[in-house]
């Protein structure tokens, strides 16, 4: 069987819904006559744990981690916060922190943190990928970013060994949206742009998560051509066979899972909400996981704090309850050339769902095509999607092909071919 080394950031027991891609894809690629062996960083201090999913680690797959330095020690010393205090993804990129502290460690994570504030893991875990080239002897190499980084540290491994590597894009690159609003120097954006260069031009292929970012780099990098694949981020069939419902007899809850961030605050919904209340209705809002301090904000200026839940963050078990036990689902696809993680499981759900996103016509497509909801406008009256979601119900048939072991079966086949 041919071995295939997965390098990638966010492993179990980290917390972070970036490992869902990999381990649930390296669960299933034994199937396509691909042996995985994983590389990832020794300790995840900056995301919650959630131990659970250790359990879905394959016992037969070997696991190797390398040190990293990590600048957001630095981070929580600038702003206060003890070293072993989790931060928050959405507060620390936030620009409604008008703090002189936090200001320049946003300023110093944009700049001299290039690509990513991961590259510091770049060193020990090319030196340990070697040390497994020779032990374990793998045929090609898979690295999944975010953080961009691990990408980096694929293509020197390729290099060296003759080695076909495939990156996986979860995000955009030197564009990301949670850059906008944020002052990158000259000089930062020509290495980036550099790094991503080089990265695809020596990949055997790239692969996507979005149609749109597939097009949108063809479109940049025209060399890539047949290169680029498309494979969604999908969903684990698995989480939701035997899952618990509990559906609440009046209210009806709006449920948003994941981080939220300040450009992406749907202020005429929290509007919306405020008036169906007023006018007898009696929906609560619920977050699993972070919100920025500038959606908290919008909230309270609504009056909402007394009909909003936080719940931070939950295993992911108990967050597929969560979700299947909502009235409506929320989700913000801000990004034209992304689809959220969460939307595939949303799908799964068969709950109404709610997106919003001023160009992201991928994602209104998908909820068109398997009748499960709706993309509006940031400016749009939401008051059309409380009036037609009884409407709304996923069409399992068309949801059921982003299932992630279907998705492994479609990576070992660009594998075999790079590798032929």
């Amino acid at each position: 069987m041919k071995r295939v080394l997965f390098i990638t950031y966010y492993w179990p027991p980290s917390g972070k819904p970036s490992i869902h891609w990999p381990l649930f894809v390296i669960k299933h690629i034994g199937k396509s006559g691909w042996q995985p062996v994983v590389l990832t960083v020794e300790e995840d201090t900056f995301n919650e744990q959630d131990r659970s999913m250790l359990k879905e680690v394959p016992g037969d797959v070997a696991v190797y981690k390398a040190k990293a330095f990590e600048p957001f020690n630095l981070y929580r010393a600038l702003i206060g916060k003890k070293q072993d205090e989790p931060l928050v993804a959405s507060e620390t990129i936030s620009s409604a922190n008008k703090g002189l502290a936090h200001r320049l460690s946003v300023w110093i994570r944009m700049n001299l943190f290039v690509p990513d504030a991961r590259i510091g893991w770049y060193p020990s875990a090319v030196k340990k990928g070697k040390e497994i080239y020779l032990e374990e002897k793998f045929d090609a190499v898979v690295s999944i970013g975010p953080p961009h980084s691990v990408h980096l540290i694929a293509k020197t491994l390729s290099q060296t060994f003759n080695l076909p590597h495939v990156p996986v894009f979860i995000d955009p690159w030197t564009d990301i949206a949670y850059y906008r609003g944020f002052s990158r120097s000259r000089l930062t954006l020509r290495l980036d742009n550099y790094f991503e260069k080089s990265v695809l031009q020596n990949c055997a292929n790239a692969v996507f998560v979005t149609r749109a970012m597939e097009q949108d780099y063809n479109r940049k990098y025209p060399f890539l051509g047949e290169k680029a694949k498309v494979l969604y981020w999908g969903y684990n069939e698995e989480n939701f066979i035997g899952a618990e419902i509990k559906k609440p007899e009046r209210e009806k809850i709006l449920l948003h899972a994941g981080n939220i961030f300040d450009y992406q605050n749907p202020e005429n919904l929290w509007r919306e909400i405020r008036k169906r209340n007023e006018n007898g209705g009696q929906i609560k809002i619920k977050f699993i996981g972070t919100v920025s301090p500038g959606i908290r904000a919008s909230l309270a200026a609504n009056g909402l704090d007394a009909v909003t839940e936080y719940k931070g963050f939950l295993p992911y078990n108990e967050a597929i309850t969560e979700m299947l036990s909502a009235s409506y689902l929320l989700v913000c696809a801000t990004e034209s050339r992304h689809l959220p993680g969460k939307l595939f499981e949303y799908l799964r759900t068969g709950v109404p769902i709610l997106a919003y996103g001023d160009d992201n016509d991928e994602a209104a497509s998908m909820l068109r095509e398997a009748n499960a909801g709706m993309l509006l406008r940031y400016k749009d009256d939401p008051a059309v999607f409380f009036e037609t979601a009884h409407s709304f119900k996923a069409d399992n048939s068309a949801v059921k092909q982003y299932d992630r072991a279907q998705i492994a079966e479609k990576l070992g086949n660009i594998l075999d071919n790079a590798f032929n």
